[in-house]
């Protein structure tokens, strides 16, 4: 699967404009909190604190429509609690949409 780092600014653009410190402000806000449900991910011991750090990862991605991210978070829920290989793609997913 592979991620759009352009769909992520495109969604941006679509929301503020072509107004480039928003933008980047915005682009801030969302990596901090796809990378804080990540970790939670990377905590969580439990299937319902798992579950819902994937769902919520899920709704943060939908809002900027990141298809490919909520596919793998969709993955991550259905996974089990702590699984290395979910959170090794879901950390490449949030490398890849940093380094754009």
């Amino acid at each position: 699967m592979s991620y759009d780092p352009g769909a992520l600014h495109a969604a941006l653009a679509a929301a503020v404009g072509e107004d480039s410190m928003l933008i980047a402000d915005l682009r801030v806000a969302f990596l901090e909190s796809a990378t804080r449900q990540v970790d939670l991910l990377g905590r969580a011991r439990c299937d319902a604190n798992w579950e819902l750090a994937a769902w919520r990862l899920k709704g943060l991605a939908a809002s900027f429509g990141l298809t490919a991210l909520m596919a793998l978070a969709d993955e991550a829920a259905a996974a089990a609690p702590g699984d290395p290989r979910v959170l090794r793609r879901l950390h490449a997913a949030l490398a890849a949409l940093d380094h754009s």
